[in-house]
């Protein structure tokens, strides 16, 4: 029944989509009709409102956070364990990907899982933005970062703490943030992929 519990109010937090909420607040267009049509950070940017990316950045982190972060600092009070935490990431993620809030058309879940994963660990989740970092600074695209930060996630776990079922949702995490790049990963080969900054509106 707490896992349930747990699952729910985890999800319901992922469903907030501060994208939406962001733009609307601030004036602008909302994030679903330019560009890529992602409710994301990245998204925003290319209404070259930096404010409105940076607080949607921090917004989508944060509801990703929040649930995971109190399993593991306060769950074992309530007789939840590893996974607990494991459901609390997942439900959370995917509150992001398919938010009841609106409409089920949500974003591919970048910042949620960095949040995520600093709640797991912080050294995990600062080891994975390195590794996003470091792509998008060389390469200059969100998208490519984003799916080499998902491909070193759970292996960056694995190695420091071994495999178990937080892993194995971590896992499940990277590899539906992949098919939600499908798009993208389409227009790295072709050579049509925005950069970081771009401000066209498609």
């Amino acid at each position: 029944m707490n896992n349930l519990l747990v699952v729910l109010i985890a999800y319901l937090i992922g469903s907030i989509s501060f994208a939406v909420i962001v733009s609307r607040a601030m004036g602008l267009s909302d994030p679903r009709s330019y560009g890529s049509g992602n409710p994301g950070a990245t998204n925003v940017l290319r209404s070259g409102n930096k404010r409105a990316a940076i607080l949607t950045l921090l917004g989508d982190a944060f509801k990703g956070w929040l649930p995971v972060w109190i399993v593991v600092h306060y769950g074992a009070a309530w007789g939840l364990d590893a996974r607990a935490v494991a459901l609390s990431a997942l439900a959370a993620f995917v509150g992001h990907l398919w938010p009841v809030f609106f409409r089920f058309r949500g974003g591919k879940g970048v910042a949620t899982a960095a949040g995520i994963l600093l709640a797991i660990d912080p050294l995990l989740g600062l080891a994975t933005l390195l590794s996003w970092l470091v792509v998008a600074f060389v390469f200059r695209y969100s998208s490519l970062a984003a799916l080499v930060a998902a491909i070193f996630a759970p292996l960056f776990y694995v190695f420091m703490f071994g495999p178990d079922v937080i892993a194995l949702a971590i896992t499940a995490m990277s590899v539906l943030l992949i098919a939600r790049h499908r798009k993208n990963i389409a227009n790295l080969f072709a050579g049509r992929e925005s950069r970081i900054g771009a401000s066209k509106r498609g």
